[in-house]
Order: C-alpha cells, then structure tokens, then sequence
C-alpha cells in the first residue's frame, strides 16, 4: 500500500471548530432501507429519496450482474446535510480550492466509508461523482485488477445512472462527450496503456480527455449488451496481452476509433430503462431520530476517519458527556488514543465499546489485537487469540483482515494448508488489495510452491505500483531461479540518482510538530542509522496485511521493530546518515513453533 508523507500529520481545519460544533447543535435523523444507512439533518422525505437512489443503483447491479458481490466489509454511511452550509461545516477541505462547490463526494476506506451528499442539490447528474465512486468499490470487491480505462470507463458510465421515483435510466449520456467532440480523441492504443503513473491519469488537462474516452468506449461497448466486453475482459485475466485481447475480440484500432469517433458525435445516444424491484419502496424505510449524544458520535466518527483527528476529539467527548452508555462513542474514543499511540486507553475503550454493545466488531477486532494472546506462544493464549477473530467474523463475515491474523496464526503453529486456505478467503473479499495476494504467495513459498509463489508475486509486480509492486518483486526475487516460470522478470524500480538503498528494523520514529518532518533511526546489521524525512519530501508504503490497516496506519506510531527498506540521499549532517527519499515498510511470514531458533533466524529466502 503506496502512501505519501503528507499522510502523516491528520487535516486540522481549526478555523471551522465553531462550524463543527453547530453541524451537531441538534439532533439528526437515520434512515434504514434494506442495504443502506443514512442520516441527515434535512426532512424525512429527502432523506428517504437519497437512500432510494442507492438501492436503486444496487439493484442495477444485481440485475446486470448476478454473480457480483455487493455487500462489502466496510459499511457506507450516507451523510445527508440539507443545505450547503450544512455540508461545508462537515467538510471544509472541499471548499479549499477555488471556485469549489461540491454537490457529493465518496470516501472510501477499508473499515468505514462514507457519501456525503447535498439535499438541496439533487438535480440530474449532481451526485455522478458519488455514485462513480460507489460503482467503483463495487467493482473493486470483485476484481483484483481491471484495465484502467474499463474501471473509470465502467465507473464514469454507471455512474452517470438517472433516477425517477420508480425506473432508473442507465447510459444517461454524460457532459463529457462535449470533451471527445471539442478534443477529437485519444489514439486507442494510448488509451490502453495509460496507467496509474501516466500523464494522462495526472495531468489536469489530459485526465479529462481520458475519463471522457474511458466513458465513451465503455458506453459503446455497453450498449450492445457487453458481450465483447465481457470475452475482452476474460482473456485479460487469462493472462492475453491487452492489445492483443482488444484487437482480437473488439476489433482493429483504427476501425473501433473510426466508429467510437462518429458515436460520440451522434445528436442522441441510447439508453435503457430499468424498472425499480418491488422491494425498492422508500415508504418501507424505517426513519428514526437520533439523540444528541449519537448524533454527535456518528458526525466525530465521520471526521475521525477523514484523518480530522482535531475535528473529531470535541465531538466524540461530548458525546460520552450525554451519553456515557454509548457504545459509538467509546469505539471512537479508542480510535482517538490508538491514533496518538497511546494503546492502554485504547484498549480500554474498545473493550467497553463492546462490552455496551456486542455488535461492535472493530473494537472486538482491535482489543484482540492489541491484547497480549496476539502474540503469545502459549497454545491457551492462541485458543483465545483465535476464538476472538472467529467471534469479530460471526459479526462481520465480510471483513477481511481477522482471516490474514488467523492465516498468520496458523503459519506459526505449522499449519499452512489452513493458513493458505484462510489468505485465499481474505483475498477472495478484498482482491483489489496487493499485499493479500503477496501473503498467499509467501504462504506458498513456504510450503515447497515456488512456481505457485512466482507467478502471484509477478501479476502483482505487473498490475500495482509503488511499495506494492515492489514488495511483489522481492517475493519473486526469494523464489529459487529454477522454480520461476519462464519468461521476462517483473521490472525493477531505479533508485533515483544520487540516492541509496539500506534495509534493517525499525529503532524509533519520532514525528515533529507543524513542519519538522519524521526522524527514524533504523538497525541495519547493529548499527543505529538516523535519517531525516522532510515534510512532503518523501513518500512511503506499507503492506496491506498490516492488521490495523489503511485507517489507521501513521508512520509515526506502531510501527517498531518492522523491517523497513529506506531509499535516501547521503548527508554531510553529523547527526543523519541522509534525508528519506522513499521508506518501505514490510512484515515477514512469521517462523512456525516447529521450526528451530536456528532455522528462524535466516532470512525466509534461504529457508
């Protein structure tokens, strides 16, 4: 998981305190449909218009593609405020930049994730860049890798869905074809390779001309019911080269961009109607008032997980001050100190988060992983250990990370066709997710399976970039030569010049306030080094399978003792042997019981 420094310090917007206080002045309202949550401080009927519209676009889904799973690990909330002023006291940051007035917007995360959405403005097309996000987490629950125009392609054109009280109209054309007939299009060769680190995904002129033909040949190619899409997508995952795929089920390049030109400069394109499900009925949803102390709660938890850690400490404690019996609150609260690393006071509020309320799964999760059984050796402690992770299962069978802890703890007591089986089922949930797949490779490297090992590690390295391919191409590198399938090698990221590479563990980090950067000092081979990371002058990853993950990860806490690869340019300083370039952090297969003192110590490649 690739992340940048600027990460490291959490959003404080502390000129908007007084508007964040007032955006739970009063308490809001909830609304519950079958698969979606909202709640909002606008009417009932507003509210229940918003929750339609997402199990209308569930239901779309459901119909197109029976197959597809679309209930994911990580909740969405739907945060309906009624006017703009509302919406600007949760979210600020929208407004920074200028001539910004967001209508919507879709925050994603891997425990909780969030729409927010603006009741007054829910005109046709507003809220497509949240229901393109939406379709996006869709898509991503279910494919561990899509071609890059197809993902935004397919996102951009069910996203753009129109809906009515009973029908939705899909294949509503988009804006963004005024885009195609001022600019003409991009050649479809180039369209196939942009990737994540192309100027057509960055630059701010260019992205637009991509997102437009990514919609445009989606739409196309849709409309005849998506059969060339479908065996297109097929041989991709087959391992067919993408050019080759395109050319041999869609067609020759200049033929489809031939055709592609005069379809997106037709005066009308097609759609299709889709009528609502019986069960689509927004007077069924049940619509409850909150107190003040949940409202509270649930609009600090927002912020907590927005990074605004400042934002949602005010909140959250006056919601135990209204209600010291609320479950949210104390599951925040434990979420607030983890966030400071102060780990005791965590402990403590998850275990009475769950204690108040037995449906609190991430603070089970979290108590269990920050007690003492999570690394014990004693067989009662991993009888415990393992109990608790089944127990945070029963309550959410769709949350990943409890199955790579007990993958984990299965490697350590030996058992590694249960440990493969168990990584097998986190990457079925979360196949968008590298380090998931690389933990099944190691997995398999471990048990005699280096072809298995080397050909996950080398669609890793080919599909993912930054920390995630590169800790993909470390797995290939620990295969022996001879079990590696043939063919080209992944390829190897270059170390900048004038920069180095060091490897070793983790010592300390220190983070400064405002602008003073991260301080680290690494053990390589016994000796202490310290380096200097520069605000915004460094950029880091870290692996997936780290158990608290994206939410909560921070450079700054909890992150001792992780073998760390360090990329950084010598310093002159006394102090620094150089400033940070790039820290990579790792975490290696842990050594079975059975395996001797002598065997653990060497590294998992000469094993």
């Amino acid at each position: 998981m690739a992340i940048s420094e600027r990460f490291i310090l959490a959003w404080c917007f502390c000129a908007f305190a007084c508007l964040f206080a007032a955006a739970a002045d009063k308490p809001w309202v909830e609304v519950h449909s079958p698969h979606f949550r909202a709640i909002s401080n606008g009417s009932d009927k507003d509210a229940r218009r918003i929750v339609r519209e997402f199990e209308q676009m569930r239901a779309l889904f459901a119909n197109e593609f029976p197959n597809l799973r679309l209930d994911s690990g990580a909740p969405l909330l739907v945060l309906a405020p009624r006017d703009e002023p509302s919406m600007k006291a949760l979210a600020p940051q929208m407004w920074k930049q200028k001539g910004a007035k967001p209508s919507g917007f879709f925050q994603h995360g891997w425990e909780k994730q969030f729409a927010m959405v603006q009741l007054d403005e829910d005109l046709p097309g507003a809220y497509g860049v949240v229901y393109h996000e939406y379709v996006h987490t869709l898509l991503h629950m279910n494919f561990r890798w899509l071609p890059l125009w197809l993902d935004e392609g397919l996102a951009e054109f069910y996203g753009n869905t129109r809906f009515e009280q009973s029908q939705m109209f899909v294949g509503a054309p988009s804006s963004r074809v005024r885009i195609l007939q001022a600019r003409g299009l991009i050649p479809l060769e180039t369209l196939l390779a942009v990737n994540q680190s192309s100027p057509y995904y960055h630059d701010e002129d260019k992205v637009q001309t991509f997102y437009a033909e990514s919609w445009a040949l989606t739409h196309f190619l849709a409309m005849e019911k998506g059969q060339r899409l479908t065996e297109f997508y097929r041989l991709v995952q087959q391992g067919v080269d993408e050019k080759k795929a395109f050319q041999q089920v869609i067609g020759d390049f200049k033929e489809v961009e031939k055709n592609l030109d005069q379809y997106v400069h037709k005066l009308t394109m097609p759609s299709w109607v889709l009528k609502n499900p019986p069960q689509i009925d927004e007077r069924n949803f049940t619509v409850r008032s909150l107190s003040l102390a949940e409202t509270e709660a649930e609009l600090g938890g927002y912020h907590l997980w927005s990074g605004g850690v400042g934002d949602a400490r005010p909140l959250i404690e006056q919601a135990l001050k209204n209600d010291p019996q609320l479950g949210l609150a104390h599951e925040n609260m434990g979420f607030l100190d983890f966030a400071e690393g102060k780990d005791e006071e965590a402990v403590r509020e998850f275990a009475q988060a769950y204690e108040l309320d037995g449906s609190r799964y991430l603070s089970l999760f979290f108590k269990t992983m920050l007690s003492p059984s999570a690394r014990s050796d004693v067989p009662a402690d991993q009888a415990s250990f393992h109990d608790a992770l089944l127990k945070a299962l029963q309550l959410n069978s769709e949350f990943a990370p409890p199955y790579t802890q007990l993958a984990r703890l299965d490697v350590r007591q030996g058992k590694l066709t249960n440990a493969l089986a168990v990584a097998r089922k986190a990457e079925q949930l979360e196949p968008s997710r590298a380090g998931y797949h690389l933990l099944s490779g190691r997995i398999m490297l471990r048990m005699g399976q280096g072809t298995e090992a080397a050909t996950m590690a080398k669609y890793v390295a080919d599909h993912w970039y930054g920390a995630d391919h590169d800790e993909a191409v470390e797995l290939w590198d620990s295969v022996p030569a001879t079990q590696r399938p043939i063919g080209d090698h992944p390829r190897y990221e270059t170390v900048p010049q004038g920069a180095q590479t060091v490897e070793g563990r983790v010592e300390s980090v220190t983070c400064g306030d405002k602008d003073e950067g991260l301080t680290l000092v690494l053990d390589h081979d016994g000796q202490s080094l310290s380096f200097h990371g520069a605000k915004g002058g460094w950029h880091g990853g870290f692996p997936d399978t780290i158990w608290y993950g994206e939410d909560h990860f921070s450079f700054c806490h909890h992150v001792e003792g992780m073998r760390a690869v360090v990329t950084y340019k010598p310093s002159s300083d006394k102090i620094y042997a150089g400033d940070l370039a790039e820290l990579e952090l790792r975490e290696d297969l842990p050594a079975s019981l059975a395996v001797s003192k002598t065997e653990e110590a060497k590294p998992e490649e000469n094993r």
